[in-house]
């Protein structure tokens, strides 16, 4: 069974950072990748960046692109996501989630119907 368990949410005030951790046990971590998605109050969940198994491979949605990077630690069995220059419409639950093909050498994917598993979320909250 693969767990999925996100830590380093909280409070913050614009501009500030973050940096939100995912740590993953269950099967062979540091073959698959790991993306990162997150859900504001009232909206759908939006994909915000992924990483390939290797970390060679990382994905970025527009609206975060240049502020946050994502990082993986395969001897850790743990991948992190650094949040800069955050803004309140950042605010939201962040997940992570991994898929279920290895994606071996191509961007992994940023959908979220193609990510069977996923943690609980964490929950980020930006003020103004």
């Amino acid at each position: 069974q693969v767990q999925l368990v996100e830590s380093g949410g909280g409070l913050v005030q614009a501009g500030g950072s973050l940096r939100l951790s995912c740590a993953a046990s269950g099967r062979a971590f540091n073959t698959y990748a790991i993306g990162w998605f997150r859900q504001a109050p009232g909206k759908e969940r939006e994909f915000v960046g992924s990483i390939n198994w290797t970390g060679g491979i990382t994905d970025y949605a527009d609206s975060v692109k240049g502020r946050f990077t994502i990082s993986r630690d395969n001897a850790k069995n743990t991948v992190y996501l650094q949040m800069n220059s955050l803004k309140p419409d950042d605010t939201a639950v962040y997940y992570c989630a991994t898929p279920r093909a290895h994606y071996v050498g191509i961007r992994p994917p940023r959908t979220q119907y193609e990510y069977p598993y996923w943690g609980q979320g964490t929950q980020v909250t930006i003020s103004s």
